[in-house]
């Protein structure tokens, strides 16, 4: 799950320990902390290729969340966020390549885009049985961090 999302053991760490303090389902918890980061939502909203991609462009700053400029990848997306590519990033590669493979594929149910505009929008968190895409078994991870 760190190598998914390409977080860091430490950061891991606090991720759990945050999500095992919450009300509710520890493992639907985790997987909320590292799918609210943004570069995770830009991968979901399909402006990069992949989480790498995303992170790198979220870093170089070519994001804006509500309006304002935000390049701290690990900045977490609240529901009702609009996430949207700069003015003068829509041209660069990366990102018209991300949107043209993305465009006709259908996108997580808690994102909605707009590739006309370069604009996404968090809607809500998801449910863990939503993200069908994680290949892990996220139990094993809280009774590994419970020790």
């Amino acid at each position: 799950m760190k190598r998914i999302y390409g977080v860091l053991e430490s950061q891991f760490r606090r991720y759990y320990e945050k999500a095992s303090k919450q009300s509710g389902d520890t493992r639907e918890n985790l997987v909320l902390q590292v799918e609210r980061r943004l570069d995770n939502v830009v991968y979901r909203l399909g402006f990069a290729v992949n989480r790498t991609t995303a992170r790198q462009l979220v870093t170089h700053g070519h994001f804006l969340v509500n309006g304002k400029k935000v390049s701290i990848p690990s900045y977490k997306v609240r529901p009702g966020d609009v996430i949207e590519v700069k003015e003068k990033s829509r041209s660069i590669e990366p990102i018209k390549n991300a949107i043209e493979i993305n465009k006709d594929k259908n996108r997580m149910p808690w994102v909605s885009v707009d590739y006309d505009n370069f604009k996404g929008v968090y809607e809500r968190h998801p449910k863990l049985e939503e993200v069908i895409d994680l290949p892990v078994d996220v139990q094993a991870i809280i009774e590994l961090y419970s020790r």
